[in-house]
C-alpha cells in the first residue's frame, strides 16, 4: 500500500474508531479484571485520539492523536496495574521461573500441582523474571521495577531500536527529521494499537520474542550473520514458536551474504539455543518436555487456558482423530512455507518478514491449542518491517539517480546505495 494512501486523516480516524470499539467491548464481555481495566482506559484514549484527528490534516495532529492513544491504551492502565500488582497469570509464571532459576538452576517444578505452576516457556524466558527474584517485592517501588512486563517491553523496544539502527547504518547518512518523526509517529501508533497495547499492559510475554525476531531479520538483511544468529538464539531460547524463523533467516542470509554466512549464522543460533536449554535438559528433562511441549499442544496433564476458537483448536476438540488432523495440517503448512523458501527465497527484509509472518500465522491458526493474541507477532513483523524500510530508505539519493538515468542499486536492507558517478562524456 502506498504511504500516502494510509497516511491520510480518514484512515487514521477510522483506525481510532475501530480501536475504540475493540477496547470498549472488553469491559462488557471479558471476565478478567486486567482486561476490563485496559478496555476502559484504552477506549477513552482512542476516543480522544479520534476527536484530535478531526483537526487539521497535519503530521503534528497525528502525533498528538498517537500521544492520546498511548496515554489511554498503555501509560494509564499499565501504571494502575503495576501499582496494584495486578497482571495476567503469565507474569507470575515468568517471575516464578526466575526465582526457581536462581534457586535450582532450572525454571521447572518437578511436580506442578496446578496449571498455575506449569512453565510452558523455554529457559530463556526465566531471565526476564530475574529482576523480581533479585529485587523482591518488599517495597512498592521495588515491586514495580521488578515486574516482568517492564522487562519484556524493554527487550521489545530495545530490539526495534537496534534493528532500525542496523538497517540505517548502511544508508550513508542521517535520516531527515521529517522521516524520523514520521517513523516514530507510526511506531507509536503501532504500540498504541490494541494488538500491541493489550499484551504490553496485561502480560508482555510475547513482546521479547517479537523484538528478537525483528532484530534477527534486520541483521540478516544487513548481512551480519553472527549478530543475527545471536538474536535468533535469544528468540529460540524463549519459546519454541520462534524456531520457524531459523530457515527464514537463513534463506535471507544466503541471498544477502552467501551460503557460508548462512551456515555460520545457523551454527551460532544452534550453539546459543543449546547453551540456554542445556541446564533444563540436564536437570529436569521430563518436567521440561511435559510443560514446554505437551502442555501447549493440549497433551499434558493440565488443560492449557489458550483456548480461542481457531481451526486447530476446533479440530482438536473433536477427539484424537481431530487432534491428529490438526497436527497434520500444521505440518503441511510448515512444509509448504519451507518449500517456498527453496523455490522463491526472500531477498530483502519485508519479503522475509512476510514469509515468517505467514508461517507463524498458519502455525497459530492450526495448532491444537492457541489464542488470538498470538497473532500479534505476525502483525508486528509485517507492519514494522515496512515502517523501518521506509524510514531507512534514501529517497533523495534515489530521485537523483533516477533523474540521472541510472537505476538505484539495492543494499542489504533493500535501500538505495551510492554508485560511481557517470562521467560527463558518458560511460567508458
Amino acid at each position: 500500500m502506498d504511504h500516502r494512501s494510509w497516511n491520510r486523516r480518514p484512515v487514521w480516524t477510522a483506525g481510532c474508531v475501530v480501536a475504540f470499539g475493540w477496547a470498549a467491548a472488553f469491559p462488557l464481555v471479558s471476565t478478567l479484571e486486567t482486561h476490563r481495566v485496559w478496555g476502559t482506559c484504552a477506549a477513552a484514549g482512542y476516543l480522544l485520539a479520534a476527536v484530535v484527528m478531526l483537526g487539521p490534516d497535519r503530521e503534528r495532529t497525528r502525533a498528538v492523536a498517537v500521544c492520546a492513544a498511548l496515554a489511554g491504551a498503555v501509560a494509564v492502565p499499565l501504571a494502575y496495574l503495576l501499582v496494584n500488582g495486578a497482571a495476567q497469570s503469565e507474569v507470575a509464571v515468568i517471575e516464578r521461573a526466575g526465582r526457581l532459576l536462581t534457586q535450582h538452576a532450572t525454571p521447572y517444578l518437578e511436580h506442578p500441582g496446578s496449571v498455575e505452576e506449569v512453565t510452558p516457556y523455554l529457559p530463556g524466558m526465566a531471565l526476564l523474571g530475574l529482576p523480581r527474584a533479585v529485587l523482591g517485592a518488599d517495597h512498592p517501588v521495588v515491586r514495580v521495577l521488578g515486574d516482568a512486563r517492564l522487562w519484556c517491553a524493554a527487550v521489545l523496544f530495545g530490539c526495534l531500536w537496534a534493528g532500525r539502527r542496523a538497517l540505517a547504518s548502511g544508508r550513508g547518512g542521517a535520516p531527515a527529521n521529517g522521516a524520523r518523526r514520521a517513523y516514530f509517529t507510526a511506531l507509536g501508533a503501532l504500540t498504541a494499537s490494541p494488538v500491541v497495547a493489550l499484551p504490553l499492559v496485561v502480560s508482555g510475554v510475547d513482546l521479547p520474542l517479537t523484538g528478537l525476531l525483528c532484530l534477527s531479520l534486520a541483521l540478516a538483511a544487513r548481512g551480519r550473520p553472527v549478530a543475527g544468529g545471536l538474536a535468533l538464539a535469544g528468540a529460540c531460547a524463549l519459546k519454541w514458536t520462534a524456531w520457524p524463523a531459523v530457515p527464514v533467516v537463513m534463506a535471507l542470509l544466503v541471498h544477502r551474504a552467501g551460503p557460508r554466512a548462512a551456515v555460520r549464522s545457523a551454527l551460532v543460533a544452534l550453539a546459543g539455543t543449546a547453551a540456554a536449554l542445556l541446564p533444563g535438559l540436564l536437570l529436569s528433562p521430563r518436567p521440561m518436555a511435559e510443560q514446554v511441549l505437551a502442555f501447549p499442544t493440549g497433551r499434558g496433564e493440565f488443560t492449557t487456558p489458550a483456548g480461542s476458537p481457531m481451526p486447530g483448536r476446533l479440530l482438536a476438540d473433536l477427539g484424537p482423530a481431530g487432534w491428529y488432523a490438526a497436527v497434520g495440517l500444521l505440518l503441511a503448512g510448515g512444509l509448504a512455507v519451507a518449500v517456498s523458501l527453496v523455490l522463491r527465497p526472500p531477498r530483502e527484509l519485508v519479503g522475509a518478514a512476510d514469509r515468517l509472518a505467514l508461517g507463524l500465522s498458519l502455525a497459530f491458526l492450526l495448532a491444537p491449542a492457541g489464542r488470538f493474541g498470538y497473532l500479534a507477532l505476525p502483525v508486528v513483523l509485517v507492519v514494522w518491517s515496512r515502517l523501518v524500510r521506509r524510514d531507512t530508505a534514501d529517497p533523495g539519493r534515489r530521485r537523483s539517480r533516477v533523474a540521472a538515468g541510472a537505476a538505484p542499486v539495492r543494499g542489504a536492507a533493500g535501500t538505495a546505495l551510492p554508485s560511481r558517478p557517470v562521467p560527463a562524456g558518458g560511460p567508458r
